[in-house]
Formats: structure tokens, C-alpha cells, sequence
């Protein structure tokens, strides 16, 4: 009866001991979760590590508690019962978590990461499915993109930290570790399926959605709370003539800085109409301290700026790319027209057209058709998007990568900017785009 008994009070006790131990590990978690969510802003540097994956957290937990017990306890049944209990606690941990991170804040931040305002998970992100149609993208180009993307991260990441912020997915737990596992897969099944000839897998939306987590995107625009599609604009590379020196036709000089500009930055404190005034031109009080590279018209200096890169065809039959390099630290200024802008961008001569990159010489090369610019603080570089819109009845689906951004996407959770091509002029350009949406579903795709 005695031996009974103590059998009894030991199981009564280990199932006590078990218990406590759950919810006490449980309530540490939870708290430690909470504090590291509200703080995610403060601590972007380090948020891969805020989101350590929970299965390690219940394994230690489940065996720390389980291990001692099941030395002490043979009883079958037993067993079977306390391995039930624990797997429904640790269901239960994974149930909190997820309410958790579904309403946990994300703060948003502007170019200069000033908080700007903060939203929940849900009001943006939830789980989503591509139609039963084609993915629509040119496999090369793609690749090219995911791989320069991917190199960007490798190569540039201890002295870009922006790109280490995992942004508003980090509320879904997606880290960057996800980021980089989604474009290394993409990569290698592109790299088998272009190899072998034959049309790719991430075409095919079954594939995309057996493979990948698929993330609906519900655009949040504060100031059109109705709007639920992310708008979807345009921009190009424009083709313009110009010349090496300054003409009637083309008076507006587009400059580069020297490289000793980052010890007096001088060029902060001149707005565009400053510099267009002539401060850098002989005679000007700024003369010298700059590169001239190009004359163009006024239209051609606006669309340079406004694209980022421009084409230009020199009345001597030479031809570069020209891409923004650095500006004078002054705001965009959203809905005011160009003309007016204060924010002047300096230019560099490139090899290709240039996306997101902390400076010229590390920017990443990118190709129109599969290229998004984004908000690179709030979403995150490398971010691979469909976007799926209604065209002649049909379901349309496009694939791109988030591998460039720009003053209007600072911040920016409800619009993209797809990189359409390169064009003579407006007119062409206009009738390029006219098959696209200007409002999308859009979707974020990372790797299970």
C-alpha cells in the first residue's frame, strides 16, 4: 500500500513539476517576446537573433522536463499520456506566439529611421496562395537579379546594416536568413532549369506554392485607409541626347562629386535651384569643386532624377549610363512637383543599370521586367514579390525582386515601382505600360 502510494505521489509530483516548469518557461518566453517585439525598431541590428526559432525553444524545454521523469516513470500508459501533455503545451506556446506576433507592432521608420508611425502584423501581411496560373518573368533576367541581390548581401552587408533590418515580416518571423534561403533556392532552380533547357519551375504557381510561404501584402496607406491593393507605378530608362559641353539646346549640367567631397560636404548646403543658378559654373562661387559630366535639357535633368539612371547619347556618338550617386540630404518632398524640389542628386557613369546600393561603386546591377523598387527599410531588400492582377478575364501573375528603392518609398507600405524597360521617350513608354495594372494583390514569397 505504502509503495503504492509513494508511486502515486511521485507521479502526482512530476506531473506538478511539469507543469510549472511549461508555464513558467512559457511566461518567460512570452515576456521576452513582447519586450523584443515592442523594441524592435530599437534593435534592428540585431533582429535575426530576436527571432530565435520557437521549435528550439520548446525541444529544450520538453526535455529538460520530460527527461527526468521518464527515468523515474516505466509506465507505458504514462508515458504516452505525459508525451500528449507536453506536445499539447508546447501547441499551445506555438498558439500564444503566433496571437503574438499577429498583433505585434511594427515601427515605422522614414530614410533618415525616424519613427514615423506603427502598425499591427495583420493590418499588412497574411497567409495568401497564388492562383492556378503563370508566373510571368524572363528566366535569364531573373537570375541575373536574385544573383547580383544575393552577392549585394554577401559582400556588403557589415557596412550596409539597413539591409539587416527584417522590416514588417519580421512580425511574421521572417528573418534574413529567410531572405538569403529564398533567393539562394531561387537561384539554383533557375541555374538547373536554364541549364536543362527548359521552362522554370518558378513558373508554375503549384510549384511557388508547395515550395514558399506565400505572404498576402495589404497595402497600408495612412492616408487612404480604403486602399487594399498596392498601387503599382512605373519607371524607365530614358534614352536622351546630350553634350560634353554646354549649348543652347543643352544648358542644364548634370555633375559628379570628387571623391574628396565625403571630407567637406560642401554640397549639402545647395539646393537644386542653388546648383542650377551656376554656383558650379565658371564663375560660379562653387566652381571646381566639382565633375561636369553632361549637358542635357531641363526635361532630361528631371527624368534622370526622377529614374535614376539615364542614357545618354552624346552629340559625339558616344553613349554611357548615368546613374544618381549621392544628393544633398534634403527630404523628397511627396506631391510637390520636380521643378520645386530642393533635393538635387550628383551622378556617376556606370556599366548597367544600377538599383539599391549604399554607395555607386557597390550598387546592384538590375534589369527591367523583374525589378521592384520598394521601401528597402520597412520591407527589405531582396524581398522576392508576385504581383497578380485581372487582364482580359484572366488571372496575371509577375514576378520581381525588390532590388531597388527611391525617396517616395521612404516609407512607403502601399505602393511598388516596377522597373519597365528602356525607352526613346514619354510616348513609348506610355504605350509599354499600358498592358500593366496600376493596382495589384501582391504577394511575398519565402522559402519554407
Amino acid at each position: 500500500m505504502n509503495i503504492l502510494f509513494n508511486q502515486k505521489l511521485r507521479i502526482a509530483l512530476g506531473c506538478a513539476g511539469l507543469l510549472l516548469v511549461s508555464l513558467a518557461s512559457s511566461h518567460l518566453y512570452t515576456q521576452s517576446k513582447t519586450k523584443q517585439l515592442a523594441h524592435q525598431y530599437q534593435s534592428f541590428n540585431n533582429q535575426q537573433d530576436n527571432f530565435v526559432p520557437l521549435q528550439s525553444q520548446i525541444y529544450f524545454t520538453s526535455n529538460k522536463v520530460a527527461g527526468p521523469i521518464n527515468l523515474r516513470l516505466q509506465n507505458p500508459f504514462f508515458t504516452q499520456q505525459m508525451s500528449e501533455e507536453i506536445i499539447g503545451k508546447q501547441k499551445a506556446v506555438l498558439y500564444h506566439y503566433n496571437l503574438l506576433a499577429a498583433a505585434a507592432p511594427y515601427s515605422v521608420v522614414d530614410e533618415f529611421k525616424k519613427y514615423k508611425f506603427s502598425i499591427n502584423s495583420s493590418q499588412i501581411a497574411t497567409p495568401g496562395k497564388l492562383p492556378n496560373s503563370k508566373v510571368k518573368f524572363n528566366q535569364r533576367d531573373l537570375l541575373t537579379v536574385l544573383v547580383n541581390t544575393r552577392k549585394y548581401f554577401q559582400y556588403y552587408a557589415s557596412k550596409d546594416p539597413d539591409i539587416m533590418r527584417t522590416g514588417v515580416l519580421a512580425t511574421q518571423g521572417v528573418t534574413v536568413a529567410d531572405v538569403l534561403k529564398t533567393l539562394d533556392f531561387m537561384i539554383a532552380v533557375l541555374k538547373e532549369d536554364i541549364t536543362n533547357n527548359r521552362a522554370t519551375r518558378l513558373q508554375d504557381s503549384k510549384f511557388i506554392n508547395t515550395n514558399f510561404r506565400v505572404i498576402k501584402w495589404s497595402a497600408y496607406n495612412p492616408k487612404s485607409k480604403q486602399q487594399k491593393q498596392l498601387r503599382i507605378t512605373k519607371y524607365a530608362v530614358f534614352t536622351h541626347p546630350g553634350s560634353r559641353k554646354k549649348t543652347s539646346t543643352f544648358n542644364i549640367p548634370i555633375y559628379s562629386l570628387k571623391e574628396n567631397s565625403n571630407n567637406d560636404k560642401f554640397y549639402t548646403r545647395y539646393t537644386k535651384q542653388d546648383v542650377l543658378s551656376g554656383i558650379y559654373e565658371p564663375g560660379g562661387r562653387e566652381f571646381g569643386k566639382v565633375t561636369t559630366l553632361a549637358y542635357l535639357t531641363r526635361n532630361g535633368l528631371e527624368e534622370a532624377i526622377m529614374e535614376g539612371t539615364i542614357l545618354i547619347n552624346f552629340t559625339d556618338g558616344y553613349k554611357a549610363f548615368f546613374n544618381v550617386d549621392r544628393n544633398n540630404g534634403m527630404a523628397y518632398i511627396r506631391g510637390l512637383k520636380a521643378t520645386a524640389q530642393k533635393r538635387y542628386w550628383y551622378f556617376r557613369e556606370v556599366n548597367a543599370i544600377k538599383g539599391y546600393g549604399y554607395k555607386i561603386d557597390a550598387k546592384i546591377s538590375i534589369k527591367p521586367g523583374v525589378t521592384f523598387a520598394g521601401d528597402v527599410l520597412n520591407i527589405g531588400l531582396g524581398k522576392v514579390i508576385v504581383i497578380e492582377h485581372t487582364q482580359g478575364g484572366r488571372k496575371q501573375l509577375q514576378m520581381g525582386v525588390i532590388a531597388d528603392t527611391g525617396g517616395a518609398f521612404l516609407p512607403n507600405l502601399y505602393q511598388l515601382d516596377f522597373l519597365a524597360g528602356i525607352f526613346q521617350n514619354k510616348k513609348e513608354f506610355g504605350q509599354n505600360i499600358s498592358q500593366l495594372p496600376d493596382y495589384a494583390t501582391a504577394y511575398f514569397l519565402v522559402k519554407k
